[in-house]
């Protein structure tokens, strides 16, 4: 009897939502969402609170993190040596290739933006000399026209 008693003490510590986080826990994001809807089904702020609650405790992403966590521990997997010294000299050479290639690409795409932004500068400065030259001629044209009059 004792034995019974013990182990439902553990079961019944805590509240019951205590115990419903713990169960969908168990059950993944799908469970969550899943009570959120019906949350929302059946009585709107119980969705509201819950969608508030699974954003709050970083539930709503946990699997996207996890996933970033475990790519960049395969991307670190990329520096370690596979004991052939001849691969191993070719995945450097070709891994610092990359690198200056990705860096020369980059220098690149920032002197194509510069030479488009300073393209788009000139055809304005163009545009707005254009317009104040009309402007003046019309001025002149209007002034000739009083003067003969």
């Amino acid at each position: 009897m004792t034995a019974l008693a013990s182990t439902e003490t553990p079961q019944r510590q805590g509240n019951w939502l205590s115990r419903s986080e713990a169960w969908l826990d168990a059950r993944g994001k799908g469970a969550w969402i899943a009570a959120m809807v019906l949350g929302f089904i059946f009585f709107w702020p119980i969705g509201l609170a819950l969608l508030a609650y699974m954003i709050w405790s970083k539930r709503m992403f946990s699997t996207s993190c996890n996933h970033r966590k475990s790519w960049s521990r395969h991307g670190m997997s990329a520096m370690t040596t596979t004991g052939n010294s001849a691969f191993d000299a070719y995945k450097a050479d070709t891994l610092a290739r990359l690198e200056r290639e990705q860096h020369e690409f980059e220098s690149f795409l920032e002197r194509l933006r510069e030479a488009k932004d300073k393209a788009e500068f000139d055809q304005f400065m163009d545009e707005r000399a254009r317009k104040a030259n009309d402007v003046s001629d019309d001025m002149d044209d209007d002034e000739s026209s009083q003067d003969k009059s």
